[in-house]
């Protein structure tokens, strides 16, 4: 009897137009440089625990605690993620049942918040400074339901002023304060962000969904130490499959739990929740920390190298894993930035900067990251190189010698540092 069910051949003989494209999926991850700061690419072990028989199991509810009969199992790896979670981060609890970072903030703010309350106000990063959807854009969730107050980077030195969030907030008392960036290269004063919230008797909620893996190898400041709740992703610096979690402080559990079930979602993705256990053991290897200070190491050199380019890079550089740049001084949009660079293999995607004149359908910048490369072992000299095909090819975008050159160049980097191999 065979231990593991999912069976690639079947899939080819039962649907072999799927089968074709995820193939061509994969030959596209082996063949293009991967520049999205918010992909990465999970373990063969964590791509296992996705397709297994665990996707199967309706477990309404939470270890010990089912609705459904026949959960032994599913309460094993949940178990195991909640622990590993609780461990890796030092958080007093952990809920790992969020399907998706939006969820996990839906849940975080149901938790604290009521829908439609103007009084309770949430102070949170504008979108278009490099903030994300959930944190108050009026067309999600979180603009239509709750009242957001926006804060902004500076505008000279385009790193948040604390002085100014201190100003909001004791302005408008929020009833949250919330830290965390989509499109944001500087660490975060998580313990400036606290005292704030001390002083107005506010909660503090950090979304740490692009950074949470840096901070799991030592790379970049924990927030759990300073927040009342922390929503991340596990599909991006972690490298584990898609999906969320919430850490949060004892005082918090119950309310936690149950903004996420029964408010938010019914049956848990039993399947994810055992491929984010996986996640997080193998981020307490060793290895795991090299990669993660490699992530911030190759960001480095990458932004250094796209300077030396000519391009300007928004506040000046990147403490992270991701690199802003500016590409109004070259005449380019993002918009055609992203679709050169796809020409010839380079994944990245254009990007709105503070105070950008133009839509974000077209942006003025590009938002570049380096968790992919990094995960294939990728480090400063390859970034270096990298920085120089991107130069070139967004100096002459419609160049063919230049485009051919650069494309050759990007498929011998990816067989030098294969991706699944």
């Amino acid at each position: 009897m065979r231990e593991f069910a999912a069976d690639w051949e079947t899939l080819k003989s039962t649907d072999p137009e799927v089968a074709g494209a995820i193939a061509s999926e994969l030959e596209r991850e082996r063949t293009t440089l991967r520049l999205i700061a918010s992909e990465n690419y999970a373990s063969p072990a964590v791509l296992a625990a996705l397709a297994s028989t665990m996707n199967n199991k309706y477990a309404e509810g939470y270890p010990g605690k089912r609705y459904y009969g026949g959960c032994e199992f599913v309460d094993v790896t949940e178990s195991l993620a909640i622990e590993r979670a609780e461990r890796l981060f030092g958080a007093e609890h952990a809920n790992v049942q969020p399907h998706a970072g939006a969820q996990a903030n839906m849940a975080a703010y149901g938790a604290f918040l009521e829908p439609k309350n103007q009084e309770q106000k949430v102070l949170g990063m504008v979108l278009a400074h490099g903030g994300h959807l959930t944190h108050g854009s009026p067309v999600n969730f979180s603009g239509k339901w709750f009242t957001f107050v926006g804060y902004e980077v500076d505008k000279d030195t385009e790193v948040i002023d604390m002085d100014r969030v201190r100003d909001l907030s004791l302005e408008h008392r929020p009833k949250m304060i919330l830290a965390g960036f989509t499109a944001y290269p500087r660490v975060i004063d998580f313990a400036a962000f606290r005292t704030i919230a001390d002083e107005v008797g506010a909660i503090f909620m950090v979304d740490a969904a692009h950074f949470i893996g840096l901070v799991a190898g030592g790379a970049y400041p924990s927030p759990v130490p300073h927040a009342d709740v922390v929503t991340f992703t596990t599909h991006k610096t972690l490298r584990g499959p898609r999906g969320a979690m919430i850490l949060c402080r004892d005082q918090h559990a119950k309310a936690i739990d149950k903004a996420v079930f029964p408010m938010m979602q019914g049956g848990p993705l039993e399947h994810c929740i055992a491929a984010k256990a996986v996640c997080l053991k193998e981020a307490m290897q060793p290895d795991f920390a090299d990669y993660a200070h490699r992530t911030v190491r190759t960001a480095r050199a990458l932004a250094d190298g796209l300077a030396e380019e000519g391009l300007r890079l928004v506040s000046g550089g990147t403490d992270s894993h991701l690199a802003l740049v500016d590409l109004q001084p070259i005449g380019m949009t993002g918009a055609d930035a992203e679709k050169s660079c796809e020409r010839v293999g380079i994944a990245l995607n254009k990007n709105a900067i503070p105070f950008d004149p133009l839509p974000p359908a077209t942006a003025s910048g590009i938002r570049l990251g380096t968790p992919g490369p990094a995960t294939l072992g990728m480090d400063e000299p390859e970034m270096k190189e990298v920085a120089h095909i991107i130069g070139e090819v967004l100096r002459e975008p419609d160049e063919e010698a230049v485009g051919d050159r650069a494309r050759a160049r990007v498929r011998d980097l990816m067989k030098r540092f294969p991706a699944y191999p």
